[in-house]
C-alpha cells in the first residue's frame, strides 16, 4: 500500500485533528502584539510564530498540488525536486508529487548554486518548487538548465524567473487526483555522497516509503496521542521517516524552526510533545544551559515527553548517563541507517536495551543484518568486518549509475560501508568507517572537498583532512596541513583562505605536521587519527576540569 493512502486515512478518521504546527521562534514577538501594531507592520513580517493544519487541510493542500501538476502536463516517474526550509508546505508538496505519480526529489538546503545544478541534471529533474531563502542560488543557475519547465516559488516576492505557488496551486481542485500508485512504483530519490563528496541519487520505491514508516511505528509505539517535535530537516530521510511514525497512527508533529535549547524546551512544554528526536549537539546543548542555569525546567510542563532519541552519528554514552541524570523518567533509543536504506531504523537499539548504549542495536523491524569479511563472507561474532542489511528498505539503485548501484548491492543486501562487529548477545557496534565521512552534528562533511581545496593553496604542500572527537558535535573536521619547503603559513591565513569554502565544511582545526603516506601513495589516516584524537581529548578534559 503507498504511503499516500495512509494520509487519506488520517484526513478521513481525523479531518480536524491537527497534522502539523509551524514554530518559527524568531518570529515569537509577533504573537503578542496589538491589532494595531500588528496592521503596521510590513508584510514579510507578519508571519505567524505559530501555524497549524488539521488533517482534513493537509489532504486537500497535497491533492491541490498534485492536481496543479497534472494541469502542467506531469507525467508518471517525472521528477520534482523541492528546495524548501521547513515549513507547514514542505510534506504536503512531497505528498502531492507521489500522489501525481510523480516522483519527489528533495535537495539540501546548505547546496551550494553548483550543487543544486548537479543535482537538477543528474536526477533529470523537470520540475522544482524552491522557497525564498533560495532565489539568489536558483537565479543563477536558471539559465543554464533547460531541462527545467518549471520554477515554482513558495511564499512572497515570487522572482520573475518563476511562477507563483500560492498564485497557482491555491485554487486548483482538492478532489483526489485519478492517478493508480503502487508499491512498486518509483517514488523519491534522495542524494547521498561517498567519501569523494560526489552527490549519488538514491533511487526508492512506495514500498520502501511504507516500510520505513512501519518500522519507525513499530520500533517507538506511536499512539494517536503522541506528538512529535520535529527539529531537523525534512529533505533528510531521518526528519521524514521518523515523522511517519506519526503520519502512521494519525497524531500531531511539531516543526521548529530553531536549535536554540530554550527554544527546543519551550516547544516541547507548550505543545505537550512526547517524542522528541535530537542530534548530539542539540542535546549536549541542552545539559549545557541546564547546568549554567540559563534554563530552569521548573519553568516548563515536559510531564508528557516520555522518549528521547539520537541518530545520525555515534552517540556519546557519556552523554547518554549525563542526560538520563537530568531527565530520569525519558525513555531513550538510538537509530542506524542510511538514505540508501531510507534512512533510520535498519539497526535499533530499542528503548528497553538502555543498558547497551555504545552500541546501535540489532537488526530493526523487518530488516536482516550481517557482518561480512572482504570477499562477502559472514564472519563470526565478535569479529569486525563490514556491516550489510537486508529489508525492503533497500534502495532500488543508484539512479541511473549500475557501476556504483552493483558496488553496494548484492542479492538483496546493501553493504553499507561501515566496519562493524556483532557481541556475543548479537548486539552490533560501530569500529570504524570505511569511508572517511566525517559526521560533525548530524551533517556529513567529505574530507576529499576540503583537501582539494586546501592543496590549491600555493604555499600547501600536502593536507590531510580527519574527524577528531568532539563533546559537542560528536566530530570536528581537522585539517593537517604540510606547509612547502621555505613558506610559512599561519593558521588565520588558512582560515582566511577558507572563507570561500561553506561554513560547515571549514576545518575547524588546523594542524600544520608532516602528512604520511603509505608506499601506495594513501594518506595514513588511521595514524593521523590516533595521533590527533588523543591530543583533542585531553585538551577538552583539560577544558572541562
Amino acid at each position: 500500500m503507498p504511503i499516500t493512502e495512509i494520509l487519506t486515512k488520517n484526513a478521513d478518521f481525523y479531518p480536524n485533528d491537527v497534522s502539523l504546527v509551524e514554530i518559527n521562534p524568531k518570529l515569537e514577538n509577533n504573537a503578542n502584539m496589538t491589532w494595531r501594531e500588528f496592521a503596521l507592520m510590513q508584510s514579510t513580517a507578519k508571519e505567524a510564530y505559530r501555524k497549524e493544519i488539521t488533517w482534513s487541510e493537509f489532504q486537500k493542500k497535497a491533492n491541490r498540488f498534485s492536481n496543479f501538476l497534472l494541469s502542467r502536463g506531469i507525467k508518471k516517474g517525472e521528477k520534482v525536486a523541492i528546495l524548501l526550509m521547513n515549513c507547514l508546505e514542505w510534506l504536503p508538496i512531497y505528498f502531492g508529487i507521489l500522489r501525481a505519480g510523480a516522483i519527489a526529489v528533495p535537495l539540501n538546503f546548505r547546496y551550494t548554486s553548483d550543487e543544486i545544478a548537479y543535482c537538477l541534471k543528474k536526477a533529470d529533474c523537470e520540475y522544482i518548487v524552491f522557497g525564498p531563502e533560495f532565489v539568489g542560488r536558483v537565479e543563477s543557475i536558471c539559465h543554464k538548465l533547460k531541462q527545467i519547465k518549471l520554477w515554482l516559488h513558495v511564499g512572497e516576492g515570487c522572482p520573475v524567473f518563476a511562477e507563483s505557488y500560492d498564485n497557482l496551486v491555491t485554487y486548483c481542485t482538492s478532489k483526489m487526483p485519478k492517478v493508480k500508485v503502487t508499491d512498486d512504483d518509483d517514488a523519491a530519490i534522495y542524494f547521498s555522497s561517498g567519501t569523494t563528496g560526489f552527490p549519488k541519487a538514491i533511487l526508492h520505491n512506495h514500498r520502501a516509503l511504507m516500510h520505513s514508516a512501519k518500522v519507525e511505528q513499530n520500533h517507538h509505539g506511536q499512539t494517536k496521542d503522541d506528538t512529535f517535535l520535529c527539529i531537523p530537516p525534512l529533505y533528510h530521510t531521518g526528519a521524514k521517516m521518523h515523522w511517519f511514525g506519526s503520519l502512521m497512527v494519525g497524531s500531531k508533529a511539531v516543526l521548529l524552526k530553531g536549535t536554540d535549547p530554550e527554544c527546543i524546551i519551550k516547544a516541547a512544554s507548550q505543545e505537550k510533545c512526547s517524542i522528541v528526536w535530537l542530534l548530539v549537539p542539540w542535546a549536549q546543548d541542552i545539559l549545557d544551559s541546564i547546568d549554567r542555569g540559563d534554563i530552569n525546567l521548573s519553568d516548563y510542563d515536559l510531564s508528557n515527553w516520555r522518549l528521547m532519541h539520537i541518530g545520525a552519528q555515534p552517540v556519546p554514552p557519556s552523554l547518554i548517563k549525563r542526560w538520563k541524570k537530568v531527565f530520569p523518567n525519558h525513555a531513550y533509543d538510538t537509530n542506524y541507517g542510511l538514505s540508501e536504506s531510507i534512512g533510520p531504523g535498519c539497526v535499533h537499539l530499542g528503548m528497553e536495551n538502555i543498558d547497551r548504549v555504545g552500541a546501535i542495536g540489532k537488526a530493526g523491524f523487518g530488516w536482516q543484518t550481517m557482518i561480512v569479511d572482504e570477499n562477502k563472507k559472514p564472519l563470526g561474532k565478535n569479529e569486525v568486518g563490514e556491516l550489510a542489511v537486508k529489508g525492503d528498505g533497500v534502495m532500488k539503485c543508484y539512479y541511473k549509475d549500475e557501476e556504483a548501484t552493483n558496488e553496494i548491492l548484492r542479492d538483496g543486501w546493501l553493504f553499507t560501508g561501515d566496519m562493524a562487529m556483532e557481541d556475543s548477545d548479537g548486539f552490533i557496534y560501530l569500529v570504524d568507517r570505511k569511508k572517511d565521512v566525517i559526521i560533525s552534528g548530524g551533517e556529513n562533511i567529505y574530507p576529499v572537498q576540503i583537501e582539494d581545496f586546501l592543496r590549491s593553496h600555493e604555499d600547501i604542500s600536502d593536507v590531510a583532512v580527519i574527524g577528531l572527537p568532539d563533546r559537542r558535535l560528536g566530530e570536528i573536521s581537522a585539517a593537517i596541513i604540510q606547509v612547502k619547503e621555505g613558506a610559512t603559513l599561519t593558521e588565520e591565513e588558512v582560515n582566511d583562505y577558507c572563507l570561500d569554502l561553506p561554513r560547515y565544511k571549514r576545518p575547524r582545526k588546523v594542524i600544520f605536521a608532516n602528512v604520511p603516506r603509505n608506499p601506495t601513495g594513501k594518506i595514513e589516516k588511521p595514524k593521523l587519527r590516533k595521533l590527533y584524537s588523543v591530543d583533542q581529548l585531553v585538551a577538552e578534559q583539560n577544558e572541562i576540569v
